[in-house]
């Protein structure tokens, strides 16, 4: 009996991820559970009809199933890994529709359409390079940032939640917006000699 629960604790202190690349059968199905929702309202918002929806779903938990060897947990939350798969996938999904709708245009209504889709996926590239070079901050810096941009909070009120002076939490903000902008310049540099 006490064996059987120490197997139990080792299974479920495992996470989804690293049991998937284990090939774990029942993590894939706990993924799903887990995430399913997540991955469900990331590609119904970045998708046109529920049956694309449906579509991307899948073939995002084929690539969550293909790639959770690759998940470093030191680098991201199982969330934000799962998360980004959906938004690769997605961003692929929206080129290649692109592309059919280009080749097969039937008028000037068509080309708004097509038009407003390459926005969208301009917009999804750059989401992805900014979360990215997020990603590269260090913790307590892309902390500062999430609670300045995202939550709308003031140096002062993150400086008292963080237990930080005031003229730190201001240096955290101003040297991470730098980074932030430099990697940003990289990327549209990179993308401007492909």
């Amino acid at each position: 009996m006490k064996e059987e629960s120490i197997k139990d604790f080792s299974v479920s202190s495992r996470t989804i991820l690293s049991r998937i690349a284990s090939g774990d059968d029942s993590a894939f199905r706990e993924c799903v559970e887990r995430y399913g929702s997540l991955v469900w309202s990331v590609a119904k918002r970045l998708t046109t009809n529920p049956n694309d929806a449906e579509d991307a779903v899948q073939e995002i938990f084929l690539e969550i199933w293909q790639k959770a060897g690759k998940w470093d947990p030191t680098r991201a939350a199982e969330s934000t890994f799962i998360t980004m798969i959906a938004r690769r996938k997605l961003i692929d999904r929206f080129r290649k529709s692109s592309r059919s709708l280009e080749t097969t245009s039937m008028g000037p209504e068509h080309d708004v359409e097509v038009s407003a889709s390459s926005n969208l996926i301009e917009i999804l590239d750059e989401s992805e390079k900014a979360h990215q070079c997020l990603g590269r901050l260090g913790e307590t810096h892309r902390e500062v940032i999430r609670r300045t941009i995202h939550l709308g909070h003031s140096h002062s009120h993150i400086a008292r939640q963080l237990g930080l002076p005031v003229g730190t939490v201001k240096t955290y903000a101003r040297r991470s917006l730098l980074q932030l902008r430099n990697c940003m310049e990289q990327h549209a540099r990179i993308r401007g000699t492909s």
